[in-house]
């Protein structure tokens, strides 16, 4: 079969305490995606996916996340070439 199995999509639910700040924050990033959309959104279904894009967009941690996925004992492409 070409497709593999599905993933776990079952949600987690995660709570946090944040600064008066970032809350507000929060709420005045809801509004521009308002404007610019047309749709409003409320900040908690807004906020898993600014994570997502938060984490994908941090190049330190894919290449951190890809390290620790590789087989132990396997040879990176970038000790290849250095000779070691």
């Amino acid at each position: 079969m070409k497709l593999s199995k599905l993933p776990d999509r079952t949600p987690v639910k995660l709570s946090t305490t944040l600064t008066p700040n970032l809350a507000a924050r929060l709420r005045d990033y809801a509004d521009f995606y308002a404007e610019t959309y047309g749709t409003r959104e409320e900040v908690a279904d807004l906020v898993p996916f600014m994570l997502e894009a938060f984490l994908d967009g941090d190049a330190d941690f894919r290449r951190a996340s890809r390290a620790a996925k590789e087989p132990s004992g396997s040879v990176s492409p970038k000790s290849q070439q250095s000779g070691c």
